[in-house]
């Protein structure tokens, strides 16, 4: 390969990638590397990927050989590339198709075949298979059942699967999108998908053959990516059952569908602790679909995967996917399924259960990419550090280290600073998050906002997210059941007070929240006691926006004399 200064691309030997952004060539090195490698910071000037096994064993999924990633890493890379790397890449590209999951003969059975008999033995003294594999001259026999519990033992093993078994249609429902030219939707506003939102449901569904039809999108908040699952439910025009985090996201969705498709009320149902309705499309909440009366007991819900012939599976926030849900996704591999999330980092470090059990990743954008578009909000992020006061300081150093987080997380300077920074923005609709109820309802009483916390009854939730859009009010406090899959898209402002530990994720979820796009800059404070476990804890959280872009300014706010 030719050296070249001016490429964009730095390639290392622990298998990082270097994206100078400010390069000639940095947008065309960005598609290039991006399906067989992982973004994992995305700031100012150099953006971070790293090629894994499963990053590039996506690609050998999508079609992709070692000659491919090596033709792209020659092109774009600025220095040598590290000596033996790239027969690295190739020896575990290599894995992907050894093992191939193909229909048996035998209704309810599948077969796992591999040519090579070393494989073969391999697979057979992985003791975790040993009640789901059956021993046959050709390979292995398994049940429907047991496809994605094998799938995810195998990939954990380093054998990713080349799952070649058919998938079914399931009930036949003709679903339109109301985003033909000339066409308004339901509301009458003008409806049309992105582009990146067309692009993310096709990739998704592929070619329709063998190996395609599952997968994951992800985009940032206020992208749109429910208009990605109604895409997919319009291309592939089947029964399909959407899972989400609670209730209000379960109305947002049939209020979506509704407005942008041509689905009646009666084809759309709610499956949640208020309504229990099945049709053609349902919609059910993770929290009703894991409940059960004790921990030994059954989960009574798990019956509505088999209500109807489900075509396909939508997964709303796949990030949280509870454990116990793993376990019918590995029974419901035969469907198509769609994950849709922000984030793929789970705290639980389960993202490959993700991978395998709902599909590899197919789509994903930046998120400053989009906002470079104007298609998500610019974001200004700020943390002001406080002071703790006097009388808090000897009862915070001898609390113990939850008792320690609580005490910095509650300080009482921060209901100060809250009132202050809504004074300073008469303009914007502001979020107050936090996390602690009796903090919050202190809060709520000093600014005059109405509070929303797990005790308010989803009724009396929607009622006032409601009048927070309708703009009867511009403050809104608000507890973590606002975290997730809530729409709200005049917020422009959030002030979190509290948070979950050192929660990533949790993080990218409140910025979320004010990222739809206004024609103005969206504004995130964090208020943060200076010298106690709180600033630890914030560093952790404020990491993964800094790796996707978004820079943090540091005030300090002294004590009051």
């Amino acid at each position: 390969m030719s050296i070249d200064p001016g490429n964009p691309l730095i390639v290392q030997s622990d298998r990082t990638l270097l994206l100078d952004v400010h390069a000639p060539l940095a947008e065309e090195a960005r598609a290039a590397i991006m399906p067989f490698a992982e973004l994992e910071k995305s700031p100012e000037h150099i953006h971070t990927f790293r090629i894994s096994p499963l990053s590039l064993w996506n690609a050998a999924s999508a079609g992709l050989s070692p000659a491919d990633v090596a033709a792209a890493l020659d092109t774009y890379s600025r220095y040598s590339i590290p000596q033996g790397i790239q027969e690295g890449f190739a020896d575990t590209m290599a894995r992907y198709g050894k093992i191939r999951l193909l229909g048996a003969e035998q209704s309810g059975e599948l077969l796992l075949v591999a040519e090579d008999r070393a494989i073969l033995a391999e697979i057979g003294a992985v003791r975790s298979l040993d009640k789901l594999l059956q021993q046959t001259a050709e390979g292995f026999r398994l049940r429907l059942t047991d496809r994605g519990s094998v799938k995810r033992e195998l990939i954990r093993a380093g054998w990713p699967v080349q799952d070649m078994a058919p998938l079914i249609n399931g009930e036949d429902l003709e679903i339109n999108l109301r985003s033909a030219p000339g066409i308004t939707a339901a509301s009458g506003r003008p409806f049309v998908l992105r582009d990146y939102q067309v692009e993310a449901a096709r990739s998704v569904l592929g070619n329709g053959g063998p190996g395609s039809g599952y997968g994951v999108v992800v985009l940032p908040c206020g992208s749109g990516k429910t208009m990605v699952g109604m895409a997919l439910m319009a291309l592939l025009k089947t029964n399909t059952l959407v899972l989400t985090t609670n209730v209000a996201a379960v109305h947002q969705w049939m209020e979506e569908l509704l407005d942008k498709t041509d689905l009646t009320k009666e084809q759309i149902a709610e499956y949640t602790g208020d309504s229990k309705g099945v049709a053609p499309v349902t919609i059910a909440t993770y929290q009703i679909i894991t409940w059960r009366p004790d921990k030994k007991a059954d989960f009574p819900h798990f019956k509505l995967f088999r209500e109807r012939p489900w075509g396909l599976i939508i997964y709303d926030e796949v990030h949280l996917l509870p454990a116990p849900v793993f376990r019918v996704t590995a029974e419901l591999q035969a469907v198509r399924r769609l994950g849709l999330t922000a984030t793929l980092i789970r705290e639980d470090g389960a993202e490959d259960a993700v991978f395998s059990l709902v599909g590899p990743k197919r789509y994903d954008v930046p998120w400053k990419d989009l906002e470079s578009k104007g298609w998500i909000a610019e974001a200004i992020c700020t943390e002001i550090r406080l002071d703790m006061p006097e009388k808090l300081k000897i009862p915070y150093a001898v609390a113990t280290p939850r008792e320690k987080y609580r005490i910095a997380s509650e300080n009482p300077y921060k209901e100060i600073i809250a009132r202050q920074l809504v004074d300073n923005h008469p303009e914007d609709h502001i979020l107050v998050i936090g996390q602690y109820i009796t903090q919050l309802e202190a809060l709520a009483r000093l600014l005059k906002a109405p509070l929303i916390t797990g005790k308010t009854p989803n009724a009396d939730r929607e009622k006032i997210y409601g009048a927070f859009k309708q703009g009867e009010f511009r403050v809104l406090v608000v507890s973590k059941v606002a975290n997730f899959a809530i729409d709200l898209p005049d917020a422009s402002m959030a002030v979190q007070v509290s948070g979950s530990f050192g929660s990533r994720q949790e993080e990218a979820q409140r910025l979320g929240r004010i990222l739809r796009p206004k024609g103005r800059n969206s504004y995130f404070y964090t208020l943060v006691s200076r010298y106690t476990v709180e600033e630890d804890f914030a560093a952790n959280r404020q990491k993964f926006l800094a790796e996707q872009g978004y820079k943090y300014a540091i005030q300090h706010w002294g004590a009051p004399e």
